[in-house]
Parts: structure tokens; sequence; C-alpha cells
């Protein structure tokens, strides 16, 4: 056995690297009581204590800034170049901390790449592809202008600044500077929009379909160069890595998402998905990319371009949202920008001149390529002036991906640190005034939805059309609804045009979508349901009635943004809102949607027309009574109770118009004080007060097939009319109030206090209490707030 040969070494006579590592924990502080800092030296403590500090520090900063409208991102940038070489880096203290254990760098490097991976395959999972396949012309054009402009600008630029002596490395580094400052990214822009408050705004959505395509556009062009770059050097090797892309795509889309839609298919309808499904994905995600990386592309692809696989929304995208996003946009990807932006060395880029300068210019004239090149496509396409500019500097937006791209530069040492510097110095200073110049051109809160002309039920003429914009979120509410719409009688004489509105919590995707609903469209669309109910409702009225269907899916933030938008678009007189609770038979609470009770108070302060909420507490009557049937007697009862100002002429007009009907008993109730008519002085509302009661007055006026009663009921104060209104509620099936928010009136004096709805008023609200014994429907009517033309 002596002379036996020595057993085969598979790699010959190669040195191999291994890594083994020590301990990972220590005992804490008690190992050494010599030298309790003693812990730091292993790696988890050290870890934690670099996380926590990136944290707190990051934190701290926004704190600061965010009065002033920097992003959160700038300020974990701010953060890194706190901590890095240039200010606390120079501290033995914290050098010793952060950067004196090259394993403790790299440990946290590693940390903050991990998280970017699940930040990027999230980002494919929220991600709609179809945005860009369904993006218009003008979008499509932008989308690709806002990479080739600045691309060619950049490579005139370099062709410029060549010089014969110019090593190849400093090429290579100028090429990939100018490729990479010239592209859009969809991720980028869409956490932008987000943190804007813009995401659905019409600029918003544009500048997602435009980016949406820049990113298509971007991948493919990576793809090309990347090949083209491995076929000139090892055509053998290139041809594996290729196909290897291409049968990796193919399993993704071919094999994956199949069986991820069988996973949707076989979880039950409002169940989770399974745990077990979860893991399995983000598993899968991770492995895509070690799997594009040994094939050598950057592993951040592969779980890009599996995120895209994900079906995007509910309820698998969503779930993986909602499990990991918060955790890694807190966390990890605090620590990949704030790590990031600590290799930044000021006194690096100083070094060598030329490069400094070149640095620069080329990321000047890139920035100022696409920003030109983004305002004379959408200003040419008469889109106004500032919201041009504001459109072109979003496009122009740069963030955590540029920051990755240059990392990763860096690591493979094809860009030098002073270069690296510029262009992450040149990264924090877009994502720190670009945000600041879009607030000051486009500030949608600042734009009033009121427009110029009244459009209330007051200012319709009596048989003019009446346009309804109907909205909701809840299966439950469509019936009552169109019992509602159902009552407004609508007639060939006086038509309804109908806009329903399903509105749908954005989960699991980043762009809002808006679907516009055909005539008998396929039912395996979510809300079709919904859809189906108001068809049904056009057919049953088909001389006297138009629905037009539509689906908004958008953030709980931007859902009124949706509302307001259509209700101005489709110039609607009157918005129907339901109501946040959800009653049990026995008048307790069922349900509190606390999403759609913001929606409905936003929509209140911001809509184009006027806006009544609908409060259904017929659950006990439910599938045995409705508002209305279709006998030829009288069957349905409305209260309208009255006390003065304009949202109760409104909620007045909308009861007469409901009066023509002859199945429709009416009485108006007026509240009115013991002073009422002691008094000579009358004031404008009062005037206009008197003048909508006298033909409800005088009933014959108003025809005789209709049924209109009117009483007066004498209110000193709030119990008095508390009790007044209990004493009432239940002989009426509906009652109609104005909201008349912020009216002081001596009827319902000291109610305000006992108010838990101010978008209801004082007596929708009290109409909506649990402790009033009733199940009567409610509708609380608010008149359009208009702006006043100055004709000074």
């Amino acid at each position: 056995m002596g002379n036996a040969p020595p057993p085969y070494l598979p790699y010959g006579n190669k040195t191999l690297e291994v890594c083994v590592p020590g301990e990972v924990n220590s005992a804490g502080i008690w190992e050494n009581l010599s030298y309790p800092s003693v812990f730091l030296s292993y790696p988890l403590p050290r870890l934690e204590l670099q996380i926590l500090l990136t944290f707190l520090c990051s934190h701290i900063i926004y704190l600061i800034v965010k009065p002033l409208g920097i992003t959160f991102f700038a300020t974990q940038m701010f953060a890194g170049l706190l901590l890095g070489h240039t200010v606390l880096g120079k501290l033995d203290t914290v050098n010793d901390l952060l950067f004196s254990h090259v394993s403790g760098i790299e440990i946290i490097d590693t940390t903050g790449l991990f998280g970017f991976v699940i930040f990027l395959f999230l980002m494919g999972v929220k991600m709609d592809l179809r945005v860009a396949f369904r993006s218009t012309k003008r979008a499509a054009v932008i989308g690709f202008i806002s990479i080739l402009a600045p691309i060619t600008v950049g490579l005139i630029t370099f062709t410029a600044f060549k010089k014969p002596e110019q090593s190849k490395e400093v090429n290579l580094e100028r090429l990939l500077g100018t490729t990479i400052e010239s592209l859009t990214s969809f991720s980028v822009i869409a956490c932008l929009l987000s943190e804007l408050n813009i995401l659905n705004s019409e600029l918003g959505r544009l500048a997602l379909s435009a980016s949406a395509i820049a990113d298509v556009g971007t991948l493919i062009l990576v793809f090309v160069f990347s090949s083209m770059a491995k076929w000139a050097n090892a055509p053998s090797v290139a041809a594996v890595n290729t196909a290897a892309s291409i049968a990796f795509v193919v399993i993704l889309f071919f094999v994956f998402r199949p069986m991820m839609f069988w996973v949707i298919k076989t979880t039950p309808e409002g169940k989770p998905i399974k745990e077990v499904y979860i893991v399995l994905i983000v598993m899968v995600a991770i492995g895509c990319s070690i799997f594009s990386h040994f094939f050598g592309d950057s592993p951040l692809i592969g779980a890009f371009v599996f995120g895209l696989a994900v079906p995007d929304g509910p309820p698998l995208g969503s779930a993986l949202v909602d499990k990991l996003e918060c955790f890694v946009n807190g966390v990890f990807l605090a620590v990949f920008t704030t790590t990031s932006t600590m290799r930044v060395d000021v006194k690096s880029m100083m070094e060598n001149r030329s490069r400094f300068l070149f640095s620069i210019i080329f990321v000047g004239v890139t920035f100022l390529a696409k920003v030109i090149s983004c305002f004379i496509v959408t200003f040419g396409s008469f889109m106004p002036l500032k919201d041009s500019l504001a459109f072109a500097l979003i496009m122009s937006s740069k963030g955590i991906v540029e920051l990755s791209y240059f990392c990763s530069f860096i690591d493979n040492k094809i860009m030098s640190k002073a270069t690296f510097s510029v262009l992450v110095l040149g990264i924090l200073v877009n994502s720190t005034i670009v945000p600041l110049l879009v607030k000051l051109l486009y500030d949608p809160d600042s734009r009033r939805y009121a427009g110029y002309e009244k459009r209330t039920l007051m200012h319709l003429k009596p048989d003019s059309e009446l346009r309804v914009l109907a909205c909701t979120h809840r299966s439950e509410n469509v019936s009552t609804i169109i019992e509602l719409l159902d009552l407004t009688c609508p007639a060939k004489e006086s038509p309804q045009v109908v806009f329903a509105l399903h509105i749908v919590e954005l989960k699991g995707r980043d762009s809002p979508v808006f679907i516009a609903h055909q005539k008998n469209e396929n039912s395996a669309l979510s809300s079709l349901e919904n859809i189906f109910a108001y068809n049904q409702y056009e057919q049953n009225n088909w001389d006297s009635v138009t629905v037009h269907a539509f689906t908004a899916i958008s953030p709980p933030k931007l859902m009124h943004e949706d509302i307001c938008i259509m209700a101005l678009n489709k110039q609607t007189s009157f918005i129907i809102l339901p109501f946040h609770r959800k009653f049990s038979i026995d008048g307790s609470i069922e349900d509190e949607n606390s999403v759609m009770r913001n929606v409905n108070c936003s929509v209140l302060d911001r809509a184009p027309c006027s806006v009544g909420i609908l409060i259904d507490r017929r659950v006990a009557d439910r599938g045995r009574k409705t508002l209305k049937t279709s006998s030829r007697m009288p069957t349905c009862s409305i209260g309208m109770l009255f006390i003065g100002g304009k949202d109760d002429r409104e909620a007045l007009t909308l009861a007469k118009r409901m009066a023509r009907d002859p199945q429709v008993n009416l009485t108006v109730i007026r509240l009115i004080a013991n002073h009422h008519h002691s008094g000579n002085i009358m004031d404008w509302d009062g005037i206009l007060d008197s003048e909508i009661l006298k033909d409800v007055k005088q009933k014959n006026e108003v025809g005789n097939s209709c049924n209109i009663m009117y009483a007066e009921e004498v209110s000193n104060d709030g119990p008095q009319a508390a009790g007044v209104i209990r004493s009432i509620v239940n002989n009426y099936d509906l009652i109609i109030v104005g909201r008349r928010y912020g009216v002081e009136s001596v009827q319902t004096i000291g109610l305000a206090e006992w108010c838990e709805f101010p978008e209801l008023g004082v007596v929708g609200d009290l109409l909506a209490s649990t402790d009033l014994n009733s199940s009567v429907s409610v509708l609380v009517v608010q008149q359009q707030y208009y702006v006043e033309l100055d004709r000074h």
C-alpha cells in the first residue's frame, strides 16, 4: 500500500478555497468579564448590532427630514453616507464595529443582497406584464424613447471624450455607467409614485405603463448584449448559457405558472393560501437566483423573472406580498441601501480628475436627455406644461435598482471606487431633488375635483337625464343600491344612466387596474356577479335605464381618486356610496370596514357632484322585503327629515323625484323651533328653504299621481330632535336626510357632542346608531361643493 499511487484529484493541482465557518454566536457579555465587548467578534451579534445601527440611523434622519418631503430611500442613503468612511467611519469605535472585521462586512453585505433578491422577486410578483402589452401608443413611445434618447446621447458623449490611449477597463466602465444611467426601472418609479401618493393618478398610470415597457425592453437589451459578449469570448459556453436561459423562461411560464394557478384553483374561495405553498415558492425564487448565477447571469434576474411568472393579485400574489414585503422593505432593503452607500469614499473621487469629470458629465447629460425627450413627447401630446415636466422628472428618477447595478460592478472589479462614488452620490442627489420637484409641479390634492359647473340634483331640469355613479365594495351592497336606483323613478322621458363601479383593494401588484366591462363578458372575471345584477336591472328597464359597469383595483388611500375622476369624466350628478358598517339581524355590528370609511370621507371632501351614503339596516327583512315591490298600490314609504340648508334642499329634491312614482309614499317632516315663526328677518338660506318647500305644502302642484304629505315637528334642542326621530323612524322603509356638516341649528344643538361618524352629519349619525332599534334604511345626502367663478 505504501507504493500505491496517490488518490485522484478531481481538480488537478488547483487550490480550492473552502469556507469553514467558526462559531456563529457567543455566550453574551458574560463570556469574558474582563472584555465584555468580545462577543462582537462573533458574526451573529455583530450583524445584529450593525442592522440595529443602520435601522436607527436611517429612521432618525427620516424623522428629521420628512417634513421637507425627502423620501425614505434617500434617508437610507444619507444614513449610509453618515456611517461610511466619509463621516462616522473615521471614528475608531464605528470603524471597529463596521469595517475592522472583513467577515463582518461580507456578512452584512450578503444579508442586504439576499433582501434585495427577495425585494426584486416581490416587484416581479407585483408587476403586471399585461400593463406593458395593453399600453397605449403614447405610453409605448415614451417607454422606448426614455431608453433610446439617453443611451444615444450618452454614447455620443462617450465617443467625444474617448482618447486613443484609453484602456479597455475605462471604456467598459464608462459604457456600463452610461447604459445604467439610461435605464428606466419600473420598480423605482412604482416606489416613487407610491411614496408621492400619485400611483393612481392619470400621470401615475401613464408613468407605470411607460416604465413597464421600458423595463421589458431593458431585460431584452441586457439579454441580447450579454449574449453577444459571451458569444464573442466563448461561443461554446455562450451556447449552453443561452439555451439554459431560454429553457429557464419556458419552464417558469409553462410549468411553474400553471402549477401556481392550480394552487389558486384548489384553494377554497375566501381562504388563505397554505403556508407550505408560500414557503415552496420562496425557496424556488432563491433557487432561480442560484440557477441564473450558475449560468453566468445576475442572481437578481432569476428571482425577478420568476416573480413575473407568479400570478399577481389575490390570493397568491397578495399572500406573498403580505407575508414578505413588510420585513423585506423594513429590514433587508434598508440594510442593502445603507451598506451600499457606506462604500462611497469622497476622498477617492478626486484621485483621477478625468474620470471624475466624465462621470459628472455623463450623469448630467443622460439625465437631461431623458427629461427633455420625455417632456417633448408628453407636451407634444397636449399634456399641460407642469404635468409634462413632472412626468419627465418621474421617468428620470433613480433608485435602488441602479444602486444594485453599480454595487455589482464594483464587486466584479469592473468599476473604480472613484466612479462608483460619483454615481452613487448622483443617485442620492436625484432621489432627493426629483420627488421635491414633482411635488412642486404636480399635487393632485391641491386640485379640486369640483369644477366650475354646478352638477347637483337641484340644477337638473325636471325631465333631464339622471347620471349616477353607483359604487360597491361588497356583493351585499348591490341589491340595496339597485332598489334605491329604481326608486328614482327612471322613465323614457327622464332616463337614467348608471355607472356601476366595483371598488377592489389593490393587493399583490403594483399597478392599479381599471376594467371597463363589456356586455355578456366572460363570467370568469372577478366582480362579475355584481355586474350581472346591474345588467339585469338594465334589462328590466330597457327603455329608461343604461348601465356601464367598471372595476377599479386601487390602493386604499387612492380609491377615492378613481371615484372622483370617474364622476368628473362621466359628468354624473350623484354618487352613491355604501356605508362602511354591515349590520346583523339583531341590529348589532357584523362587520366594519375602516378602509371604506376613509374612502367615503375622502369622496365627500373632493366629489365633483352631490354624494349620498346609503346605510342598509334591513338585514332582518333581506330576502323577504324590498324597498319597492311590483304591486300597483303604494308600497314604499319614504320619510324626509328637513331642517334647512343646501344639503337638505338637495335631499328633498331627490325625495320629490322619487315621489313621481305612484308606488311611493313620501312624507316630509320639517323640524322647527318654537320661535321659528316669531322673527321677521329671514336669511338667504331660509328664503331658499321656503321656496323649495312651497310645492311640497301644495301637493296638487306636484301632480295628482304623487302621494306627498307634509308635517312639522317642534324641536328646541338635540335631545328633543332625537325623541322625534325615534318616534317616527319605524314608520318608513327609507329615510332621507341632508348631511349638514358643520351647520349649527337650534333644532339639533347638543347632538354633535355624541356624533360618532361626522361624515353622516348629526342626524344621519343618530339614524345609523346601534342604539336605534330599527331596520329602516337611511340615505345621507351632501350637495356638491362647487367653485364660484372669480369675475374680477
